[in-house]
């Protein structure tokens, strides 16, 4: 019986570990967001380059409004991503979903603080074009 047990518990751990797409949640990049949300001014925009907060190589990256249903989470990066932080159901955060290399490598959800963020005119941030505006 102990053994049967033991065999069960061992093919869900298993199991498990097979699940994991590997995609990290990155909160330390949450926690430098979250530090230059509160350095902005209520009633003020600002613009930060999300490439100084990060270091991990990607290539674009996408920000989900709240709201956002797994469809068109899934339709703009143009690849399968499971979003871990169920955004289709909540207002209290944003998505950034970072890509390299066509596959999802990290993601970040940015607390929303009585803030707006956007891209500006831009569908999706480069390392060479990647500032976030942040408006209080």
């Amino acid at each position: 019986m102990i053994k049967q047990i033991g065999v069960v518990l061992f093919s869900m751990l298993l199991l498990m570990g097979c699940n994991d797409s590997g995609v990290k949640r990155n909160t330390e990049l949450e926690e430098k967001l979250h530090s230059s949300i509160m350095m902005v001014s209520d009633n003020s925009t600002s613009a930060h380059y999300i490439d100084t907060f990060t270091d991990f190589k990607w290539e674009n990256a996408y920000l989900f409004q709240p709201y956002t249903s797994q469809a068109d989470i899934e339709k703009q990066l143009g690849v399968e991503f499971k979003d871990p932080s169920n955004i289709g159901s909540r207002d209290d955060i944003y998505l950034l979903v970072f890509l390299n290399q066509g596959k999802v490598v990290q993601y970040a959800e940015i607390e929303r603080l009585r803030t707006n963020f956007s891209l500006g005119d831009k569908e999706s941030l480069e390392p060479s074009n990647d500032i976030i505006h942040i408006e209080r």
